[in-house]
Protein backbone atom coordinates (compact mmCIF):
# COMPACT_ATOMS: atom_id res chain seq x y z
CA UNK A 1 0.00 0.00 0.00
CA UNK A 2 1.39 3.38 -0.94
CA UNK A 3 0.29 5.80 1.71
CA UNK A 4 1.19 8.05 4.56
CA UNK A 5 2.04 6.25 7.76
CA UNK A 6 0.72 8.12 10.75
CA UNK A 7 3.55 9.70 12.71
CA UNK A 8 2.08 12.77 14.37
CA UNK A 9 4.36 15.75 15.11
CA UNK A 10 4.78 17.50 18.42
CA UNK A 11 1.58 18.96 19.79
CA UNK A 12 2.81 22.53 19.45
CA UNK A 13 3.03 22.11 15.69
CA UNK A 14 -0.71 21.50 15.49
CA UNK A 15 -1.19 25.27 15.61
CA UNK A 16 0.01 25.33 12.01
CA UNK A 17 -3.04 23.38 10.87
CA UNK A 18 -5.95 24.82 12.85
CA UNK A 19 -9.14 25.71 11.03
CA UNK A 20 -12.12 27.63 12.32
CA UNK A 21 -14.46 24.62 11.98
CA UNK A 22 -12.27 22.02 13.73
CA UNK A 23 -14.58 22.11 16.76
CA UNK A 24 -17.59 20.68 14.89
CA UNK A 25 -20.93 20.75 16.71
CA UNK A 26 -23.62 20.34 14.08
CA UNK A 27 -24.14 18.32 10.89
CA UNK A 28 -23.57 20.02 7.59
CA UNK A 29 -24.85 19.07 4.18
CA UNK A 30 -22.50 17.57 1.62
CA UNK A 31 -22.95 15.98 -1.76
CA UNK A 32 -22.73 12.21 -1.98
CA UNK A 33 -21.25 10.28 -4.86
CA UNK A 34 -21.54 6.72 -6.11
CA UNK A 35 -18.23 6.85 -7.99
CA UNK A 36 -14.96 5.42 -6.73
CA UNK A 37 -12.55 8.22 -5.96
CA UNK A 38 -8.83 7.95 -6.61
CA UNK A 39 -6.65 7.98 -3.52
CA UNK A 40 -5.41 11.50 -2.86
CA UNK A 41 -2.10 12.40 -1.29
CA UNK A 42 -1.64 15.29 1.10
CA UNK A 43 1.47 17.16 2.08
CA UNK A 44 0.72 17.96 5.74
CA UNK A 45 0.67 15.11 8.27
CA UNK A 46 -2.67 13.84 9.51
CA UNK A 47 -3.49 15.09 12.99
CA UNK A 48 -5.94 12.83 14.84
CA UNK A 49 -8.12 14.92 17.11
CA UNK A 50 -6.38 13.64 20.24
CA UNK A 51 -3.17 15.30 19.05
CA UNK A 52 -4.87 18.69 18.74
CA UNK A 53 -4.62 19.67 22.39
CA UNK A 54 -4.61 23.35 21.46
CA UNK A 55 -8.25 23.00 20.41
CA UNK A 56 -9.78 21.08 23.30
CA UNK A 57 -7.51 21.16 26.38
CA UNK A 58 -8.97 24.38 27.80
CA UNK A 59 -12.47 22.88 27.42
CA UNK A 60 -11.51 20.12 29.87
CA UNK A 61 -10.55 22.52 32.65
CA UNK A 62 -12.40 21.95 35.93
CA UNK A 63 -14.46 19.09 34.46
CA UNK A 64 -15.07 15.65 35.98
CA UNK A 65 -14.18 13.42 33.07
CA UNK A 66 -14.79 9.84 32.04
CA UNK A 67 -12.91 8.39 29.07
CA UNK A 68 -14.05 5.62 26.72
CA UNK A 69 -10.65 4.56 25.41
CA UNK A 70 -8.43 1.61 24.53
CA UNK A 71 -4.91 0.97 23.29
CA UNK A 72 -5.57 3.07 20.16
CA UNK A 73 -6.16 6.18 22.28
CA UNK A 74 -2.68 7.57 21.86
CA UNK A 75 -1.10 10.97 21.41
CA UNK A 76 2.11 12.30 19.87
CA UNK A 77 4.91 10.66 17.88
CA UNK A 78 5.83 8.42 20.81
CA UNK A 79 2.31 6.93 20.86
CA UNK A 80 1.80 7.76 24.51
CA UNK A 81 -1.57 6.78 26.04
CA UNK A 82 -3.86 9.80 25.96
CA UNK A 83 -5.08 9.24 29.51
CA UNK A 84 -1.51 9.44 30.87
CA UNK A 85 -0.83 12.67 28.97
CA UNK A 86 -4.03 14.35 30.14
CA UNK A 87 -3.46 13.34 33.76
CA UNK A 88 0.01 14.92 33.67
CA UNK A 89 -1.57 18.09 32.34
CA UNK A 90 -3.87 18.19 35.36
CA UNK A 91 -7.08 17.07 33.64
CA UNK A 92 -9.62 15.70 36.12
CA UNK A 93 -10.14 12.18 34.81
CA UNK A 94 -12.25 10.14 37.23
CA UNK A 95 -13.03 6.88 35.41
CA UNK A 96 -11.99 4.82 32.38
CA UNK A 97 -14.42 2.78 30.26
CA UNK A 98 -13.31 -0.03 27.96
CA UNK A 99 -15.00 -1.55 24.84
CA UNK A 100 -14.55 -5.08 23.43
CA UNK A 101 -10.98 -6.36 23.98
CA UNK A 102 -10.70 -4.14 27.05
CA UNK A 103 -9.07 -0.85 27.97
CA UNK A 104 -5.62 -2.23 27.16
CA UNK A 105 -6.87 -4.03 24.03
CA UNK A 106 -5.38 -7.39 24.97
CA UNK A 107 -8.48 -9.54 25.52
CA UNK A 108 -9.30 -12.28 23.02
CA UNK A 109 -12.18 -11.98 20.55
CA UNK A 110 -15.52 -12.19 22.36
CA UNK A 111 -13.92 -12.53 25.82
CA UNK A 112 -16.05 -11.26 28.70
CA UNK A 113 -14.24 -8.54 30.63
CA UNK A 114 -14.92 -7.43 34.19
CA UNK A 115 -14.43 -4.13 35.98
CA UNK A 116 -11.02 -3.51 37.44
CA UNK A 117 -8.60 -0.80 38.57
CA UNK A 118 -6.01 0.33 36.03
CA UNK A 119 -2.58 -0.56 37.39
CA UNK A 120 -0.88 2.41 35.72
CA UNK A 121 -3.21 5.27 36.61
CA UNK A 122 -5.08 3.83 39.59
CA UNK A 123 -8.36 4.83 37.94
CA UNK A 124 -11.48 2.63 38.04
CA UNK A 125 -11.77 0.82 34.70
CA UNK A 126 -15.37 -0.08 33.84
CA UNK A 127 -16.00 -2.75 31.22
CA UNK A 128 -18.64 -2.14 28.57
CA UNK A 129 -18.11 -5.63 27.19
CA UNK A 130 -18.88 -7.65 30.29
CA UNK A 131 -22.14 -7.70 32.22
CA UNK A 132 -23.52 -4.86 30.14
CA UNK A 133 -22.80 -2.83 27.01
CA UNK A 134 -24.40 0.40 28.22
CA UNK A 135 -23.01 2.49 31.10
CA UNK A 136 -25.36 2.49 34.08
CA UNK A 137 -26.20 5.63 36.07
CA UNK A 138 -23.86 4.28 38.76
CA UNK A 139 -21.08 3.86 36.17
CA UNK A 140 -21.52 7.53 35.23
CA UNK A 141 -21.88 8.88 38.75
CA UNK A 142 -19.63 11.88 39.31
CA UNK A 143 -18.97 12.46 35.57
CA UNK A 144 -20.00 15.64 33.75
CA UNK A 145 -18.04 15.13 30.51
CA UNK A 146 -17.35 11.88 28.67
CA UNK A 147 -14.54 11.60 26.11
CA UNK A 148 -14.73 8.97 23.34
CA UNK A 149 -11.43 8.28 21.60
CA UNK A 150 -11.29 4.86 19.92
CA UNK A 151 -9.98 3.94 16.47
CA UNK A 152 -12.67 2.40 14.25
CA UNK A 153 -12.16 0.50 10.97
CA UNK A 154 -15.31 1.54 9.11
CA UNK A 155 -17.49 -1.59 9.10
CA UNK A 156 -20.96 -2.18 10.50
CA UNK A 157 -19.96 -5.32 12.40
CA UNK A 158 -16.91 -3.85 14.17
CA UNK A 159 -18.37 -3.42 17.65
CA UNK A 160 -16.89 -0.06 18.61
CA UNK A 161 -19.74 1.79 16.86
CA UNK A 162 -22.22 -0.27 18.89
CA UNK A 163 -20.40 0.81 22.04
CA UNK A 164 -20.60 4.38 20.74
CA UNK A 165 -24.39 4.02 20.46
CA UNK A 166 -24.78 2.88 24.06
CA UNK A 167 -22.41 5.52 25.44
CA UNK A 168 -24.34 8.22 23.58
CA UNK A 169 -27.64 6.87 24.88
CA UNK A 170 -26.41 6.73 28.48
CA UNK A 171 -24.92 10.22 28.26
CA UNK A 172 -28.17 11.62 26.86
CA UNK A 173 -30.24 9.99 29.60
CA UNK A 174 -27.90 11.27 32.32
CA UNK A 175 -27.40 14.78 30.92
CA UNK A 176 -23.68 14.29 30.25
CA UNK A 177 -21.93 15.89 27.30
CA UNK A 178 -19.91 13.59 25.02
CA UNK A 179 -16.70 14.85 23.41
CA UNK A 180 -15.55 12.78 20.44
CA UNK A 181 -11.90 12.97 19.47
CA UNK A 182 -12.18 11.86 15.87
CA UNK A 183 -9.81 9.55 14.00
CA UNK A 184 -9.61 8.65 10.27
CA UNK A 185 -11.44 5.70 8.77
CA UNK A 186 -8.88 3.38 7.05
CA UNK A 187 -11.72 1.99 4.90
CA UNK A 188 -13.34 5.36 4.28
CA UNK A 189 -13.29 5.05 0.49
CA UNK A 190 -16.20 2.58 0.49
CA UNK A 191 -19.94 2.86 0.94
CA UNK A 192 -21.22 -0.57 -0.01
CA UNK A 193 -22.98 -3.75 1.04
CA UNK A 194 -26.48 -4.86 2.05
CA UNK A 195 -28.45 -2.57 4.38
CA UNK A 196 -29.15 -4.11 7.79
CA UNK A 197 -32.77 -5.07 8.46
CA UNK A 198 -33.29 -3.83 12.02
CA UNK A 199 -36.55 -5.75 12.45
CA UNK A 200 -35.05 -9.22 12.41
CA UNK A 201 -31.27 -8.84 12.47
CA UNK A 202 -30.35 -6.12 14.97
CA UNK A 203 -27.50 -7.21 17.26
CA UNK A 204 -24.29 -5.93 18.81
CA UNK A 205 -22.55 -6.60 15.46
CA UNK A 206 -25.15 -4.52 13.63
CA UNK A 207 -27.53 -2.07 15.29
CA UNK A 208 -28.54 0.40 12.59
CA UNK A 209 -29.92 0.37 9.01
CA UNK A 210 -26.56 0.95 7.34
CA UNK A 211 -24.48 -1.01 4.80
CA UNK A 212 -21.48 -3.18 5.69
CA UNK A 213 -19.14 -0.33 4.73
CA UNK A 214 -20.50 3.07 5.80
CA UNK A 215 -17.62 5.36 4.76
CA UNK A 216 -17.77 7.53 7.89
CA UNK A 217 -15.54 8.43 10.80
CA UNK A 218 -16.66 7.84 14.39
CA UNK A 219 -17.68 11.50 14.78
CA UNK A 220 -19.66 11.53 11.54
CA UNK A 221 -21.36 8.32 12.58
CA UNK A 222 -22.23 9.78 15.99
CA UNK A 223 -23.94 12.69 14.25
CA UNK A 224 -25.94 10.20 12.19
CA UNK A 225 -27.02 8.26 15.30
CA UNK A 226 -28.26 11.52 16.83
CA UNK A 227 -29.80 12.97 13.68
CA UNK A 228 -31.67 9.83 12.66
CA UNK A 229 -33.18 9.34 16.10
CA UNK A 230 -31.63 5.90 16.65
CA UNK A 231 -31.16 6.26 20.41
CA UNK A 232 -33.79 4.84 22.76
CA UNK A 233 -36.87 7.06 22.94
CA UNK A 234 -35.14 9.24 20.33
CA UNK A 235 -33.13 11.05 22.98
CA UNK A 236 -30.35 13.32 21.74
CA UNK A 237 -26.80 13.23 23.01
CA UNK A 238 -25.04 16.58 23.40
CA UNK A 239 -21.93 16.21 21.23
CA UNK A 240 -18.68 18.13 21.17
CA UNK A 241 -16.61 17.00 18.18
CA UNK A 242 -12.93 17.66 17.61
CA UNK A 243 -12.05 16.99 13.98
CA UNK A 244 -9.05 15.30 12.42
CA UNK A 245 -6.62 17.80 10.92
CA UNK A 246 -5.43 17.59 7.30
CA UNK A 247 -7.66 14.61 6.54
CA UNK A 248 -9.37 13.48 3.36
CA UNK A 249 -11.35 10.25 3.50
CA UNK A 250 -10.07 9.17 0.06
CA UNK A 251 -6.43 8.91 1.09
CA UNK A 252 -4.50 5.86 2.19
CA UNK A 253 -4.15 5.63 5.96
CA UNK A 254 -2.07 3.22 8.02
CA UNK A 255 -3.01 2.91 11.68
CA UNK A 256 -0.17 3.43 14.19
CA UNK A 257 -1.60 0.88 16.65
CA UNK A 258 -3.51 -2.37 16.08
CA UNK A 259 -7.20 -1.61 16.72
CA UNK A 260 -7.82 -5.12 18.09
CA UNK A 261 -5.77 -8.30 18.60
CA UNK A 262 -6.80 -9.96 15.34
CA UNK A 263 -6.39 -6.88 13.17
CA UNK A 264 -2.63 -6.93 13.60
CA UNK A 265 -1.40 -5.60 10.24
CA UNK A 266 -2.37 -2.89 7.77
CA UNK A 267 -3.30 -5.66 5.30
CA UNK A 268 -5.69 -7.33 7.76
CA UNK A 269 -7.47 -4.02 8.40
CA UNK A 270 -8.03 -3.47 4.67
CA UNK A 271 -9.13 -7.08 4.10
CA UNK A 272 -11.40 -7.22 7.16
CA UNK A 273 -14.62 -5.90 5.55
CA UNK A 274 -14.28 -8.34 2.66
CA UNK A 275 -13.15 -11.38 4.67
CA UNK A 276 -15.32 -11.10 7.77
CA UNK A 277 -18.27 -12.84 6.06
CA UNK A 278 -16.34 -16.09 6.49
CA UNK A 279 -16.95 -15.77 10.24
CA UNK A 280 -20.47 -16.89 9.32
CA UNK A 281 -19.30 -20.06 7.57
CA UNK A 282 -17.58 -23.34 8.45
CA UNK A 283 -14.30 -21.97 7.07
CA UNK A 284 -11.38 -20.48 8.96
CA UNK A 285 -10.25 -16.94 8.23
CA UNK A 286 -7.02 -17.33 10.11
CA UNK A 287 -8.03 -16.83 13.73
CA UNK A 288 -5.55 -18.87 15.67
CA UNK A 289 -2.68 -17.87 13.38
CA UNK A 290 -0.42 -14.81 13.36
CA UNK A 291 -2.14 -13.63 10.15
CA UNK A 292 -5.90 -13.52 10.88
CA UNK A 293 -8.15 -11.97 8.23
CA UNK A 294 -5.44 -12.59 5.64
CA UNK A 295 -6.06 -16.27 4.87
CA UNK A 296 -9.18 -18.35 4.27
CA UNK A 297 -9.40 -22.11 4.21
CA UNK A 298 -10.97 -25.42 5.17
CA UNK A 299 -9.72 -28.97 5.67
CA UNK A 300 -12.22 -29.95 2.95
CA UNK A 301 -10.21 -28.00 0.35
CA UNK A 302 -7.16 -30.28 0.55
CA UNK A 303 -7.52 -31.36 -3.08
CA UNK A 304 -8.17 -27.82 -4.34
CA UNK A 305 -5.40 -25.64 -2.84
CA UNK A 306 -1.71 -26.09 -2.04
CA UNK A 307 -1.50 -23.29 0.50
CA UNK A 308 -2.31 -24.42 4.05
CA UNK A 309 -2.29 -23.20 7.65
CA UNK A 310 -3.26 -24.62 11.04
CA UNK A 311 -5.19 -22.58 13.62
CA UNK A 312 -4.01 -23.07 17.21
CA UNK A 313 -4.94 -21.48 20.50
CA UNK A 314 -3.21 -18.11 20.91
CA UNK A 315 -4.07 -16.51 24.27
CA UNK A 316 -4.88 -12.84 23.88
CA UNK A 317 -5.78 -13.28 20.22
CA UNK A 318 -8.03 -16.32 19.86
CA UNK A 319 -8.23 -18.80 22.71
CA UNK A 320 -10.46 -21.27 20.88
CA UNK A 321 -10.35 -20.52 17.15
CA UNK A 322 -12.60 -22.29 14.63
CA UNK A 323 -11.01 -25.49 13.25
CA UNK A 324 -8.41 -25.42 16.02
CA UNK A 325 -5.47 -27.81 15.48
CA UNK A 326 -6.78 -28.74 12.03
CA UNK A 327 -4.81 -28.15 8.82
CA UNK A 328 -6.81 -25.89 6.48
CA UNK A 329 -6.24 -25.41 2.76
CA UNK A 330 -7.20 -22.28 0.89
CA UNK A 331 -6.09 -18.83 -0.23
CA UNK A 332 -3.29 -16.63 1.03
CA UNK A 333 -4.07 -12.90 0.81
CA UNK A 334 -1.14 -11.55 2.83
CA UNK A 335 0.36 -9.97 -0.27
CA UNK A 336 -2.86 -9.34 -2.17
CA UNK A 337 -2.89 -5.93 -3.87
CA UNK A 338 -5.72 -4.19 -2.01
CA UNK A 339 -5.50 -1.19 -4.31
CA UNK A 340 -7.42 -3.22 -6.90
CA UNK A 341 -10.39 -3.36 -4.54
CA UNK A 342 -10.02 0.15 -3.13
CA UNK A 343 -10.01 1.65 -6.61
CA UNK A 344 -13.34 -0.09 -7.36
CA UNK A 345 -14.97 1.29 -4.21
CA UNK A 346 -16.88 -1.99 -3.85
CA UNK A 347 -17.16 -4.73 -1.27
CA UNK A 348 -15.55 -7.92 -2.59
CA UNK A 349 -18.08 -10.75 -2.81
CA UNK A 350 -16.13 -13.01 -5.14
CA UNK A 351 -14.22 -14.85 -2.41
CA UNK A 352 -17.28 -16.00 -0.47
CA UNK A 353 -19.25 -16.82 -3.65
CA UNK A 354 -16.40 -18.82 -5.17
CA UNK A 355 -15.68 -20.79 -2.01
CA UNK A 356 -19.34 -21.67 -1.59
CA UNK A 357 -19.33 -23.06 -5.12
CA UNK A 358 -16.42 -25.42 -4.44
CA UNK A 359 -17.35 -26.40 -0.88
CA UNK A 360 -18.26 -30.10 -1.00
CA UNK A 361 -21.01 -30.01 1.64
CA UNK A 362 -22.96 -26.91 0.66
CA UNK A 363 -25.74 -27.53 3.19
CA UNK A 364 -23.16 -27.04 5.95
CA UNK A 365 -21.28 -24.06 4.48
CA UNK A 366 -23.24 -21.30 6.28
CA UNK A 367 -23.81 -21.03 10.02
CA UNK A 368 -26.51 -18.82 11.62
CA UNK A 369 -24.00 -16.07 12.39
CA UNK A 370 -23.77 -15.26 8.66
CA UNK A 371 -27.20 -13.62 8.75
CA UNK A 372 -26.15 -11.35 11.61
CA UNK A 373 -23.01 -10.26 9.76
CA UNK A 374 -24.92 -9.64 6.52
CA UNK A 375 -27.73 -7.91 8.40
CA UNK A 376 -30.25 -9.84 6.33
CA UNK A 377 -30.91 -13.41 5.22
CA UNK A 378 -31.14 -12.38 1.57
CA UNK A 379 -27.41 -12.56 0.85
CA UNK A 380 -27.19 -16.17 2.03
CA UNK A 381 -30.22 -17.12 -0.07
CA UNK A 382 -28.82 -15.33 -3.13
CA UNK A 383 -25.47 -17.14 -2.91
CA UNK A 384 -27.23 -20.50 -2.52
CA UNK A 385 -29.46 -19.70 -5.50
CA UNK A 386 -26.38 -19.06 -7.65
CA UNK A 387 -27.00 -15.36 -8.17
CA UNK A 388 -24.15 -13.48 -9.79
CA UNK A 389 -22.31 -10.71 -7.99
CA UNK A 390 -23.94 -8.20 -10.35
CA UNK A 391 -27.41 -9.53 -9.54
CA UNK A 392 -26.72 -9.39 -5.82
CA UNK A 393 -25.44 -5.83 -6.06
CA UNK A 394 -28.53 -4.75 -7.97
CA UNK A 395 -30.68 -5.95 -5.07
CA UNK A 396 -28.87 -3.59 -2.71
CA UNK A 397 -30.48 -0.68 -4.50
CA UNK A 398 -32.33 1.55 -3.76
CA UNK A 399 -31.19 0.99 -0.16
CA UNK A 400 -27.64 2.16 -0.83
CA UNK A 401 -28.76 5.26 -2.70
CA UNK A 402 -31.09 6.18 0.15
CA UNK A 403 -28.35 5.65 2.73
CA UNK A 404 -25.85 7.78 0.81
CA UNK A 405 -28.32 10.66 0.75
CA UNK A 406 -28.80 10.40 4.52
CA UNK A 407 -25.06 10.01 5.13
CA UNK A 408 -24.30 13.20 3.18
CA UNK A 409 -25.98 15.31 5.89
CA UNK A 410 -23.48 14.25 8.52
CA UNK A 411 -20.13 14.35 6.77
CA UNK A 412 -17.34 16.49 8.24
CA UNK A 413 -14.67 15.81 5.60
CA UNK A 414 -14.39 15.70 1.82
Amino acid sequence: MTGIKLHTPLIALSLLFLKCDDFAQAPKTAKSTNKAVAVKKITAPILPAADRLDIYLQYLKDRKIGMLINQTSIIGPNKKPLVDSLLKLGVGIKKIYGPEHGFRGNASDGATIGNTVDAVTGLPAISLYGKHFKPTPEDLKGIDLMIFDVQDVGTRFYTYISTLHYVMEACAENNIELMILDRPNPNGVYVDGPILDTVGFRSFVGMHPIPVLHGMTIAEYAQMINGQGWLKNKVKCKLKIVKVGNYNRNMDYVLPVNPSPNLNTAQSILLYPHICFFEGTKLSLGRGTLFPFQVVGSPLFKDKYDFNFKPVSIPGMSDKPPLQDTVCYGIDLKNYNMQTIRSSGKLNLAWVIDMYKIYPDKAQFFIPYFKRLAGTDELRKQIIAGKTEAEIRKSWEPGLTKFKAIRAKYLLYN
